[in-house]
């Protein structure tokens, strides 16, 4: 199911599977613990909207492929609201389309989904679930398939259960857990410390791509601060932003939200009678290199993103060339310049990746990165990247629209979400 290998050749199944609907739910930063703005409800408008979207019928459908953990906010501990049991058709799990998302619940609330006969996890994040889908198509197991994707954001402390919720913890997760994020940012914070002292640069170089990513955020109608705080950022802003985890600040970080998503997968040879202009698949990665301590250092970070370079114009028959949009995952700004500089787009080598932002990465310039304004611009979804990279190639993208000299992009990259562990795509206009 998953290209993790170098040396794999070119995807058999290249060009052989298209994007051809999208859609979104509204974004809000909490759930107001009404049924109609749960994960739930979220994720069956989406999923009508991104099949409005191909111009398909619900009882074309015969595959689903979603990631079932959803929830990034505090643990759901008090009893299911009476409002949501009496909206829904309830399935064994007690916060199904609270706090955690099944395919069982969407069948049962979406009857018209009645020919789904395939269903796969592909638990991560939605990069992990495009991977899936696009294998499974190539291989035969559906046809026409929705990817799904939410995120629950109850009140509360981010991420609190398992271990980050109890007093004390041991092994190796004690020099980690306390710093928060399940021992995430200290990780990141060290790395980018070590990339500065090596490359003989500073945190202040990280302002532009903030600012540019704010901006290309509040481009995009369907994105958290679009919908909620349409306040730009300015350099000054980031610049005298308090630390987290120095040499990271709170605008280095992507925001939690409540949000659902669902894209539409179908083979080349359905795609030419849908709505959309489809986009087609030319290679999807897995990236998951191992760590030789409780924490990744720079030299493992760069080995690791040339290894996925490698990977990605391998199997897609593509050069760094060839690569108009380039949509890496921005969680937190420190390690998005690392996907740059190991996939070489524009020509950017180890350590540059500072320079490169502060010339002109805006859409309306001749490198556009990040033309989505990622989980940073928008809100935490980590799915901002690959929306943009089909509406690009599709020419759809709006105030977001990158142009190139040659006309509309032709060839995008996405993925994510972490330097040592991640799923990637590769699509284009053509299937050839």
């Amino acid at each position: 199911m998953y290209r993790d290998k170098e040396g794999l050749g070119v995807w058999e199944h290249r060009g052989k599977v298209a994007a051809v609907g999208i859609g979104a739910s509204p974004a809000a930063r909490r759930w107001d613990e009404n049924p109609e703005t749960s994960i739930g409800a979220w994720v069956i408008l989406s999923i009508r909207k991104a099949l409005e979207d191909a111009g398909v019928s619900p009882d074309q459908v015969d595959g689903i492929v979603m990631d079932p953990h959803a929830t990034t906010g505090d643990v759901w501990e008090g009893p299911i609201p009476e409002s949501f049991a009496k909206a829904f058709q309830l399935t064994d799990s007690p916060l199904d389309g609270i706090s955690s998302l099944s395919t069982e619940f969407i069948l049962k609330n979406m009857p018209e989904l009645k020919n789904v006969n395939f269903s796969m996890y592909g638990p991560g994040c939605m990069s992990n679930a495009l991977n899936v889908v696009s294998q499974a198509i190539g291989d035969g197991l559906t046809h026409t398939c929705l990817v799904v994707k939410a995120w629950n954001n109850n009140a509360g402390r981010y991420g609190h259960g398992g271990a980050q919720a109890v007093d004390t913890v041991g092994g190796a997760a004690a020099f980690k857990m306390p710093w928060g994020l399940r021992g995430g940012i200290e990780e990141i914070a060290f790395t980018f410390d070590q990339y500065c002292r090596r490359y003989g640069k500073s945190h202040d170089g990280l302002a532009p791509f903030a600012v540019n990513q704010r901006r290309n955020g509040l481009m995009n109608p369907d994105g958290f601060y679009t919908q909620n705080r349409p306040e730009v950022l300015t350099i000054e802003d980031y610049l005298g932003a308090r630390w987290i985890a120095k040499p990271m600040n709170i605008f280095d970080c992507d925001m939690p939200i409540q949000v659902a998503v669902a894209y539409l997968f179908t083979t080349a040879e359905r795609a030419k009678d849908t709505k959309q202009k489809p986009v087609y698949i030319l290679n999807h990665v897995a990236n998951h290199p191992k760590v030789r301590s409780t924490l990744e250092t720079i030299d493992e970070v760069e080995a690791s993103q040339a290894s996925l370079a490698r990977k990605i114009y391998e199997g897609s028959g593509v050069t760094a060339n060839d690569v108009d949009v380039l949509n890496p995952y921005d969680g937190f700004l420190q390690f998005t310049g690392y996907y740059l500089e190991g996939l070489g787009w524009r020509g950017v080598k180890k350590g540059e990746a500072l320079d490169f932002y502060a010339g002109d990465i805006s859409v309306e310039g001749p490198n556009p990165f990040s033309s989505s304004g990622g989980n940073n611009g928008s809100g935490r979804t980590r799915w901002w990247m690959h929306t943009d990279s089909i509406q690009q190639l599709q020419g759809r993208a709006g105030q977001r629209q990158v142009r190139i000299k040659n006309g509309q992009p032709e060839v995008a990259i996405s993925g994510g979400p972490m330097p040592m562990g991640g799923n990637w795509t590769v699509w284009g206009t053509s299937p050839d």
